[in-house]
């Protein structure tokens, strides 16, 4: 996080990794509850911006309520790509509460790939209250 209490973005100046970047690309992401299969959120293409800036998603707080979250995240690569993974990091308030690490391995250069992860919620007692979740 910088002084602005925002993420940053690097990309490696290696030509290697510059390659890897121009070629990969998020065609779409969604976010739907894990049990019911109902659509919370979804994402239209990223874009080359990606790299440049932090892109904001307003997730509905519904998604709050539900026991797992399935995301799924439809990516194309020009590139092979070795041990492929994703870092997700929650932060709260300006610190970093969560952290998970998904492991997606060979990308085949020239493909389009789609990537679901199932997050399930922790026990009621161990989850933060929801503003959303008091007033209920």
């Amino acid at each position: 996080m910088n002084d602005n209490q925002e993420g940053e973005i690097c990309v490696a100046n290696d030509p290697r990794a510059k390659a890897v970047v121009d070629g990969f690309k998020i065609n779409w992401m969604n976010m739907r509850d894990g049990e019911t299969g109902e659509l919370m959120w979804e994402s239209g293409n990223w874009g080359a911006s990606m790299w440049e800036k932090e892109i904001k998603a307003r997730i509905p707080a519904e998604i709050l309520q539900c026991n797992a979250v399935s995301r799924e995240i439809n990516f194309s690569s020009t590139e092979l790509m070795e041990k492929f993974k994703l870092e997700q990091k929650i932060f709260f308030q300006g610190c970093c509460i969560e952290e998970w690490f998904f492991d997606f391995g060979f990308v085949i250069p020239g493909s389009t790939n789609s990537w679901q992860q199932i997050i399930e919620a922790a026990d009621p007692d161990q989850m933060m209250v929801s503003e959303r979740s008091e007033a209920s």
